[in-house]
C-alpha cells in the first residue's frame, strides 16, 4: 500500500502547520487557564482555611467564657456595696459633713449584709429597715431618726432615707 505524498502539496503543508501551531497554542491557553484557575482556588482554599482556624479559636474561647460564666453562674450573688442617700437633707438645712456622718453612721449599722448572698438580704430586708428606723443617730448633739422610703437590694444596696430631729 502506498501513502500519497501529501508533504509536497503547499495546501497540505499549510494544514499540517496549522494543526500544529494550532494545537500548540491551544495547549498554552488551557495551560494558562488552568493555572489561573488553580491560582483562585488555592486562594479561596487558603482564605477559607484562615477563616476556619479563626472560627475554631472563636469557639474554643467562647466555651471556655462559657464554662467560667457557668461556675460564675453556680456561686451566689453576694452584696458588695451599700450607698446611702437622704432625700430632706436640703430642707433640714444639712451641710455635707454632716450628711456624711450621718449616712456613715447608717451604713454602719448595717454593714454587716455586706458579703452576705443577695437572697439572704432580700429576704431580711424588713430587719435592715427596722434596724435603720428603730435607732436615733447622734451627730453635733442632735440626733436624728430615720424612715426608710426605699431599698434596692443587688450587688449594690440601694437605700434611700427620709431624716427627721428627734428629741
Amino acid at each position: 500500500m502506498h501513502i500519497p505524498p501529501y508533504y509536497k502539496k503547499p495546501g497540505w503543508q499549510r494544514f499540517f502547520v496549522g494543526v500544529f501551531f494550532g494545537g500548540l497554542i491551544s495547549y498554552f491557553v488551557v495551560i494558562y487557564m488552568y493555572g489561573s484557575m488553580y491560582g483562585q482556588l488555592l486562594e479561596e482554599n487558603t482564605k477559607l482555611d484562615s477563616e476556619l482556624k479563626n472560627a475554631e479559636k472563636r469557639i474554643e474561647t467562647l466555651e471556655e467564657n462559657n464554662a467560667n460564666l457557668d461556675e460564675q453562674s453556680k456561686k451566689p450573688i453576694a452584696v458588695e456595696e451599700i450607698e446611702m442617700t437622704i432625700v430632706n437633707a436640703e430642707q433640714l438645712k444639712l451641710d455635707s459633713l454632716i450628711t456624711h456622718q450621718l449616712e456613715e453612721l447608717v451604713k454602719e449599722e448595717v454593714d454587716q449584709i455586706i458579703g452576705e448572698d443577695v437572697n439572704i438580704v432580700t429576704e431580711s430586708s424588713a430587719l435592715i429597715i427596722s434596724s435603720i428606723e428603730n435607732k436615733n443617730f447622734k451627730v453635733d448633739d442632735f440626733s436624728y431618726a430615720f424612715e426608710v422610703k426605699q431599698i434596692t437590694i443587688a450587688k449594690q444596696v440601694k437605700i434611700v432615707v427620709e431624716a427627721e430631729l428627734s428629741n
